[in-house]
């Protein structure tokens, strides 16, 4: 395993197999399909989301036996989606608002039953290379980048957007080599609790 390849999943995969308990993972943000190629790879069936039509071509080809869909992942989930107990989401809940990101998080929750398991990972504030700094704020680390709005997040933020009705088993701060540029991130692994 290289440090490229960006295999985050892969200390998480007997958790994710044991609190899927053979139901479909619902991945919101799958872009060209890493995590779905993992996630299938280990046996599971993987519902995915992604908003660009070109990274859901990509993802079918690296995972072709996933249930893929083009769609925003603030629109509502596929009703195939409805009993994922598992929920994987790295690097897509950060393009929204405040108050739409904490609505998305709670939707996550609501969809998993008590100790479903999400797995994410948003950007840091210590991202430099990849948007924290020198972007026009449209709120507080909340930046066009590039023409894209992106939010990045600081360890208070993350704790506050997992607050209610939710256990963090993992909540670490971390630099990986996935890009040209080391990306710094917080990697989550949760529990819904009731």
């Amino acid at each position: 395993m290289t440090s490229r390849a960006d295999r985050w999943l892969d200390p998480w995969l007997t958790l994710v197999a044991a609190r899927a308990a053979g139901q479909p993972i619902l991945e919101l943000g799958c872009g060209a399909g890493r995590d779905t190629e993992v996630l299938t790879g280990a046996g599971h069936l993987v519902v995915a989301l992604d908003l660009s039509p070109s990274q859901v071509d990509a993802a079918r080809s690296r995972a072709p036996s996933a249930q893929l869909y083009c769609q925003d992942v603030r629109d509502p989930f596929p009703t195939c989606a409805a009993q994922a107990l598992v929920v994987v989401a790295s690097l897509s809940l950060h393009y929204f608002c405040w108050c739409e990101t904490v609505a998305l998080v709670e939707r996550i929750r609501e969809l998993l039953l008590p100790t479903g398991l999400l797995l994410c990972r948003l950007n840091s504030t210590n991202d430099v290379h990849h948007g924290a700094v020198g972007h026009p704020e449209i709120e507080r680390d909340y930046y066009l980048v590039d023409g894209q709005p992106k939010r990045f997040f600081d360890r208070a933020a993350v704790e506050e957007l997992f607050a209610d009705g939710w256990h963090a088993l993992s909540l670490r701060e971390q630099t990986v080599q996935r890009y040209a540029r080391p990306k710094v991130l917080w990697e989550i692994v949760a529990e819904s609790v009731a």
